[in-house]
């Protein structure tokens, strides 16, 4: 689940600890200074109407070819062919174009003292490129091809196999399907594999890329992308390291409780030939095409079968909704709010099912494509739990930009990209038994606590399975970016950090000639991941926050804050603040506090966490490498 990457509402839009040095209060600072333009001889200095006047300029210039990107990125995800690609990768390099010529005018006004929203913005616009490009025109057509191309490749990734004399090929949705229902270990590796093969064509093109990709940040001044990447938190890029490695810390217990007992359900149900009792999980046995969330082991793993399920799968397929509909249901809890319908051009515009006539990205997104309240999702639904959840998910996204985009350009973003993931689901959090049973999805309520561990362990394979692979993505990338992990060790140094991070292992050797990061959609598609990883702390602070706000009264794993206007005024007055302030401003405006905190999340599953104590008694938990 994820917005969009290119100008979709410019957010660049689902053991062994690690060793990183640990902040307590993370340091407030700028990042990085670039070096200052030089004053014009004629001019002078510039002066504060000088910056003024640049930020007004560029925020119209920004605006029209971030659009026009927008639009060209949306004609190629909803119909991948060679032309849309083309036609993206023109449009993205007008971006960069443009980009990277603002953001070297803009040092010329490092020292003006600047009305501060001006000061922010010329902030902001330093930080703006997630993909920065070299100036050079021949390079950056390269750079921006390049990146078409491997997203391109990704979208219509298939795994074909001859089946009686004719090629039959699969798509991800299909495979996933597998991944999803099959318990049997060859099964599972084969589709495994051979959907980890479509990468292996993008290895030589990601080195590349990378080499592009920094050349472009050190012109603008950092050391490369890792950098400028860590450096858009309102803090140096080494206290966002050590913020990482601090909320980790705080969750990383609850991890580890769950991996210790899932492992031991997959050695009853596998052997130990095939899962190690005392190691890292082989990736392919755990539901999903990256083992980065195990929700699909469920049945596996239910604690307490024959209890009444969440699930509302079948409540929706007997009652006949259509993806429309379900979008209607999403739309409706943020309209019990107090917050606005969606605009009609939503409605028109958005895809909602996957086309019978081309290829398209199915992966969940959200757009606000003209920054003017032009929302939309592109999302290939079906009618089931799993998708409702999903549109909560991504209709948060589109909420966050309704309430923001009158602001500046340059404003329009989350207060940081774990913002915008966090929304949505701190929003799912209210899609409790007593939400479902108001909207007619659920006739019974099970309050035990044998329905309460059902429903905390079928959450917890979501979101606390994700915590450390949410970490690992982004600290391998920094080790590419920075270049101390080099091509010919990408996959190696994908697989350690997997297996020292999240216990998980690779199912067969995998050697270098393979390129297995690439099978997720975030490298090819150069989505920066730390963003999931702190939503899925913040979302527990939000929903607590706003479970205070609507009175809730109880342990916090009940909570809705369905129907409240007091929950949806204190959310919508920090959605209004867009990126315009520091983002410690805005969660304190949501929680009263300015630091995030991991400690919500560790008392929603203290149900959980009890069970899981009680279950690994005289086990062997963690892994070795």
């Amino acid at each position: 689940m994820s917005l969009c990457v290119t100008a979709c509402g410019r957010d660049s839009h689902s053991p062994k600890r690690d060793e990183e040095p640990v902040a307590t209060q993370p340091t407030q600072t700028d990042p990085p200074k670039l070096p200052p333009a030089k004053a014009d001889p004629e001019r002078g200095l510039p002066s504060a109407a000088d910056a003024n006047a640049f930020i007004l300029s560029t925020d119209a210039k920004l605006r029209e070819v971030w659009t026009g990107a927008s639009r060209a990125e949306w004609e190629k995800a909803t119909n991948i062919t060679d032309a849309t690609e083309q036609a993206a990768a023109e449009a993205n390099a007008k971006v960069m174009a443009f980009e990277t010529a603002a953001i070297k005018e803009a040092r010329g006004f490092r020292d003006v003292e600047a009305d501060p929203p001006v000061k922010r913005q010329l902030k902001l616009l330093a930080l703006t490129s997630t993909l920065p490009a070299p100036d050079d025109d021949a390079k950056r057509r390269e750079l921006a091809e390049l990146a078409a191309k491997m997203e391109g490749l990704y979208g219509k990734g298939k795994y074909c196999q001859d089946v009686d004399g004719k090629s039959v090929c699969r798509d991800l949705l299909q495979l996933s399907d597998v991944m999803s229902k099959s318990r049997s270990p060859g099964e599972l590796l084969d589709v495994w594999t051979g959907w980890h093969a479509i990468a292996v064509p993008m290895k030589p093109m990601y080195a590349r890329f990378v080499e592009l990709g920094n050349e472009g940040a050190r012109d603008l001044g950092f050391a490369n992308m890792g950098e400028l990447w860590r450096s858009r938190y309102d803090m140096t890029p080494l206290a966002f390291e050590q913020e990482i490695g601090r909320l980790w810390d705080q969750v990383s217990p609850l991890y580890e409780a769950l991996h210790c007992h899932v492992r031991a359900k997959l050695v009853q149900l596998h052997g130990p030939e095939i899962v190690p009792p005392q190691g890292p999980i082989p990736a392919h046995l755990l539901g999903n095409m990256w083992a980065q969330e195990w929700t699909n082991l469920y049945p596996v793993l239910e604690p307490y079968p024959g209890e009444a399920s969440l699930d509302v799968t079948a409540a929706l397929q007997k009652r006949g909704y259509d993806p429309i509909e379900m979008v209607r249901l999403a739309e409706s809890f943020f309209t019990s709010l107090g917050l606005a319908a969606l605009p009609n051009t939503f409605w028109e515009r958005s895809m909602f099912v996957k086309p019978a006539d081309r290829e398209v990205v199915c992966h969940a997104s959200a757009w606000d494509v003209g920054m003017n309240n032009d929302l939309r999702i592109k999302m290939c639904i079906k009618t089931n739990h799993e998708d409702l959840v999903t549109l909560h998910h991504e209709l948060g996204h589109d909420y966050y930009y309704n309430n923001y985009y009158t602001l500046p350009v340059l404003f329009q973003s989350g207060a940081h990209d774990g913002f915008h993931e966090a929304i949505g689901d701190a929003i799912a959090l209210s899609i409790t038994p007593k939400y479902l049973q108001q909207v007619g999805l659920l006739e019974e309520i099970s309050e035990n606590e044998k329905g309460v561990i059902n429903k905390q362990m079928q959450d917890a394979l979501g979101k606390i399975a994700f915590l450390p692979f949410g970490k690992l993505v982004d600290q391998w990338r920094w080790e590419v970016f920075a270049g101390t992990l080099a091509p010919d060790a990408y996959n190696a140094g994908w697989w350690r950090l997997r297996a020292a991070i999240q216990g998980v292992a690779a199912p067969t050797p995998r050697g270098e000639d393979l390129f297995d990061p690439g099978a997720k959609y975030h490298i090819p598609g150069n989505t920066p991941y730390a963003r999931y990883f702190l939503a899925h702390i913040l979302q527990f602070q939000f929903h607590k926050a706003l479970c205070d706000a609507a009175g809730h009264e109880g342990p916090l794993h009940t909570c809705s804050i369905y129907g409240s206007h007091d929950a949806g005024r204190r959310l919508q007055g920090m959605l209004a603040m867009g990126a315009s302030q520091p983002w410690p401003d805005a969660l304190e405006a949501l929680t009263g506090t300015r630091e995030m905190d991991g400690q919500a999340l560790v008392e929603y599953f203290s149900p959980l966490m009890r069970y899981l104590e009680q279950q690994n008694v005289g086990m062997t938990c963690g892994w070795t490498k």
